[in-house]
This record gives structure tokens, C-alpha cells and sequence, in this order.
């Protein structure tokens, strides 16, 4: 269950400081240390497989109160003393049916390292750089754009990978045949071919920490370019840096994570045995790979987030808490790029007329 660590000097909530190790009161000011806890478990890899197989008994449950929202499905954490607000990740009103949710508990985290106020400088810079945005967007980001700052679910993989591989080794060569020119007299030309030798060979890699996004709730698009992580910085889990935040639910399995990882670490074998074919160019017939040694860590990383509604659709913004990443959705004014092509067609035309006044 999530904690709530009450204020000594005044009784209201304490929340975690952003970039320190303290929770902090927002009314009196008054702080608490974080101290690491003496009996906390190191950050461990956990074996994968034991984990399908007994998901309970690989890895410590909590129960947690969160909502979910009817028009996105997110689930996260929520406020016991807030009974309706907007979802930070849809923009849709919602108003709380909180229970109780059971679910992996978090090896690790990374804590906040931007408050919301460094996070909305990092927002209105990108703002300002958006083309044809509507209006509106830039108001909202100004006015209405208050930030949630939410910790994300994320799967970690570890793997040992052995790959069997075969395919063709291509190499360049230039040889020369004869022609005619334009006017039909015989020339010597030259052109390059490519000899093809079939090949076959082996390689290993060790992969660390590859990084699968276990919510659904953030677009994907969005959420995998959202990837300057220093995962050194992790720290045992903690429910002080989780005060005065939210935090999701993860919406992809363990199982279902790893084939996202595994595609990942496809991608690079695939280079690999390319370098280790050789030559010019490369074929590729098949590769074979064994994954041993899987393990896995469940962790949360944090995101300020903005989601608003703007012509009837959602849209949103992502700004990474760690190190001030920005990414996100965003909507396009049709009468800006209107306005932009009649003007560009006005200034085509003008040249041209100066041009056939020229000549």
C-alpha cells in the first residue's frame, strides 16, 4: 500500500523534492531526510523464467489504490483526498472508483530530478519551436498546462545470446566490356559487379538492461523516443519518492515485454553477423539465436506529463524528469499551412514575374 507521510510541524502531506533526498512540506517548508533503509534488498536482476513460472513467489506484491480511466484504460495511483480531476494521460474528466490493485512491486527507480517549474521551461522552449500549431495549444501550455508528474513503468531485460547465422558475403569487382558510342564507334566500358560467396559463421552478445515501456496508456510513438535514461542513477525502491506523485500500473506482462526486448536485441544480432559476414555487401538467409541467462527488473522512471483535448481528440506531453527530454503529440493548424502556401505561391509568382520582366 502506498504511504502517506504526514507533515511534523503542520499535519499536511509531505512530497518528494525534486533532484534531492528529502519530502518536503509545501505549506510550512518543514523536510525529512530520506534515509536508506537498512534491511532495503539491493537492486538485483531477477531470473525470467522462474518469474513466468511462479510470478508471485519470484518477486514481492504490493497493494496499491488506483483508478482506472474509462476512456484510455490507464491505471495509476491515486490521491485518496482527490475525488475528481482530469486523467493525466487522456485529458478525460474522471471522477475516482478507486481499488485495490495488486501487482510486481518496483525493484528500482530513478527519483525526480526537474521540479514541475523547470519541467514547463523545458515545455514552452519546445512549444515555440512547434510550426503551424494552433494557437490554442501555446495558450494552453501557458495557462492550463499544470503538469503531473507520474512514474512509469518499465521493464528491464538482461541476456546472454548465442546466433547461428547464414548468408552471402558480396564483394566488388570491376571488369570491363565493349560498347558503342553515340555515334556507334566501338568503345571500351567499365562496370561493376559483385561476387556472391555463401558463408556461415557464429556470434555472441551480451545485452544490459534493454529498456521496454510497460505502459500502454502513453503513445508509443511518443513513449519509445523517450529513451535518455541513465539507468546507472536507480536506486532501491522507496515509497518516499513516490509521495506527493502518482505512479502507473504496468499494462504489459512480463512475457509480452520480453518479445518487445527480444526484437530489440534482433535488430542488433542482425548488425552483427553483418559485420562478421564481411565484404561489400551482406545477405542475410537466416539466423538462428539462443537466449540464456534472461533476467529482469521491474522499475519506475519519471515523466512530467500534460495531456489536453483539442478538437475532440487527445493529445499529449511528454517531458523526462531525469533529464528534460521532451516529447509528444501535436496538433496542426490547417489555416497557418493555408496561409503558408498562398504566400509561398505569391512569392513564386513574384519571381517569376520579375524574372520575364528581366529577360
Amino acid at each position: 500500500m502506498k504511504k502517506e507521510f504526514p507533515c511534523g510541524q503542520c499535519g499536511a502531506t509531505l512530497a518528494y523534492e525534486p533532484g534531492t533526498d528529502v519530502i518536503k512540506c509545501k505549506y510550512c517548508g518543514h523536510e525529512n531526510p530520506i534515509e536508506a533503509a537498512p534491511d532495503a534488498p539491493p537492486i538485483e536482476e531477477q531470473d525470467f523464467h522462474a518469474a513466468l513460472a511462479s510470478l508471485a513467489q519470484a518477486a514481492p506484491m504490493e497493494e496499491n489504490k488506483t483508478v482506472k480511466c474509462t476512456t484510455c484504460a490507464a491505471e495509476f495511483t491515486w490521491d485518496p483526498a482527490v475525488h475528481a480531476a482530469d486523467c493525466p494521460f487522456c485529458g478525460s474528466a474522471i471522477v475516482t472508483d478507486p481499488k485495490n490493485s495488486r501487482h510486481l512491486q518496483p525493484a528500482a527507480l530513478i527519483p525526480f530530478q526537474l521540479s514541475e517549474k523547470e519541467a514547463q521551461e523545458r515545455l514552452k522552449v519546445w512549444i515555440k519551436g512547434l510550426w503551424f500549431a494552433p494557437n490554442d495549444v501555446k495558450r494552453y501550455a501557458y495557462t492550463q498546462g499544470k503538469l503531473v508528474g507520474m512514474y512509469v513503468p518499465y521493464w528491464t531485460y538482461d541476456s546472454q545470446t548465442y546466433s547461428d547465422y547464414a548468408g552471402e558475403r558480396g564483394i566488388n569487382y570491376t571488369e570491363t566490356y565493349s560498347d558503342t558510342d553515340k555515334d556507334g564507334n566501338p568503345v571500351t566500358r567499365t562496370r561493376t559487379r559483385i561476387d556472391w560467396t555463401p558463408v556461415s559463421g557464429h556470434v555472441d552478445r551480451w545485452f544490459d538492461d534493454v529498456l521496454v515501456v510497460a505502459s500502454k496508456s502513453l503513445p508509443k510513438k511518443h513513449a519509445d523516443k523517450l529513451d535518455e535514461w541513465n539507468l546507472d542513477a536507480l536506486t532501491p525502491y522507496q515509497d518516499q519518492y513516490i509521495a506527493g506523485y502518482r505512479s502507473e500500473v504496468y499494462q504489459v506482462e512480463l512475457d509480452e515485454g520480453f518479445e518487445e526486448a527480444r526484437g530489440k536485441m534482433d535488430t542488433v544480432i542482425r548488425e552483427d553477423v553483418r559485420y562478421d559476414i564481411g565484404g561489400d555487401h551482406q545477405r542475410i538467409h537466416y539466423v538462428n539465436t539462443q537466449y540464456e541467462d534472461i533476467t529482469f527488473k521491474h522499475v519506475l522512471l519519471p515523466v512530467w506529463m500534460n495531456a489536453y483535448r483539442y478538437a475532440g481528440k487527445s493529445y499529449q506531453f511528454l517531458v523526462n524528469a531525469q533529464t528534460g527530454e521532451v516529447e509528444g503529440a501535436r496538433p496542426w493548424s490547417w489555416i497557418k499551412i493555408g496561409l503558408a502556401v498562398a504566400a509561398a505561391v505569391v512569392v513564386i509568382g513574384a519571381i517569376a514575374y520579375f524574372a520575364s520582366q528581366g529577360q
